[in-house]
């Protein structure tokens, strides 16, 4: 009774990871550029008290065992990198990936990774995020410029009076072979890792890379109603083992009142 006790906390437990981390998935719902999470769980050790396959005395085979399981633990929360919906803005800064690929910015004299294309210019002309961190390599819009122009692969020009051209840039985009280890830093951005393999430059729209959109932003890519289903899954999930919790407690009260 007392494993029983220890395993439907450990599922108690998990369950409530389960909730963390859908909470944050639909908090971050109108988020742009964000990836939701997604909780990966494994069953722990298990006591074996008689082996599938034993021989018995009488020279038979056993065909199944007895095993009694410990519970379960979280194992990692994965990012799932699906496609975002596109919600058209106008803004010329406002550049969606299409596929694969992540904008490479510079934070704190760190070369750190996003797909939130909600760009903006600062005082100097840089084309920065939100938050003021450059994108890379460094786009500087001139003083004068009308308008500026971004085709599917990259190319941003930007415009004076008379569509005069007054300068053009190459936009990259860098790919990892595993996106799902990249490190979340929080700001919509990651940071490479072991895990997430070294990044690749790529010209969008070659080589499997995405292409870019302009005036469009890549949205959430959390779906409410399945955050709900899952979040109904979980709370039930949880209530379930904790009425395990409470049965095995009374089954120690019985066994403690046998005397009486």
């Amino acid at each position: 009774m007392l494993r029983g006790l220890w395993t439907a906390a450990s599922g108690m437990a998990a369950q409530q990871l389960s909730v963390d981390v859908i909470a944050n998935n639909l908090a971050n719902v109108n988020t742009a550029g964000f990836k939701k999470s997604r909780p990966d769980f494994q069953d722990l050790m298990y006591q074996t008290l008689r082996l599938p396959g034993a021989t018995t005395a009488a020279g038979t085979q056993i065909p199944t065992g007895i095993q009694v399981g410990m519970g379960t633990k979280p194992m990692g929360v994965q990012k799932l990198f699906s496609q975002g919906d596109y919600n058209q803005t106008g803004n010329e800064l406002d550049l969606a990936i299409e596929g694969k690929g992540f904008f490479k910015i510079v934070s704190n004299d760190e070369e750190v990774y996003t797909r939130a294309g909600d760009f903006k210019t600062d005082s100097e002309g840089y084309v920065c995020t939100p938050g003021g961190d450059r994108l890379e390599p460094e786009i500087t819009i001139p003083a004068n410029t009308v308008f500026i122009s971004v085709d599917s692969r990259g190319r941003l020009t930007a415009f004076g009076g008379g569509n005069t051209e007054l300068a053009t840039f190459d936009i990259k985009l860098y790919t990892f072979p595993n996106p799902a280890g990249l490190f979340s830093m929080g700001r919509n951005l990651y940071r490479s890792t072991e895990a997430s393999g070294e990044e690749t430059e790529g010209v969008p729209g070659t080589d499997g890379v995405g292409t870019i959109a302009q005036g469009y932003l890549e949205m959430s890519n959390v779906n409410v109603v399945e955050e709900m289903v899952t979040m109904i899954i979980a709370q039930r999930a949880y209530e379930a083992n904790s009425k395990a919790i409470q049965t095995s407690d009374q089954m120690l009260q019985m066994a403690n009142n046998i005397k009486r």
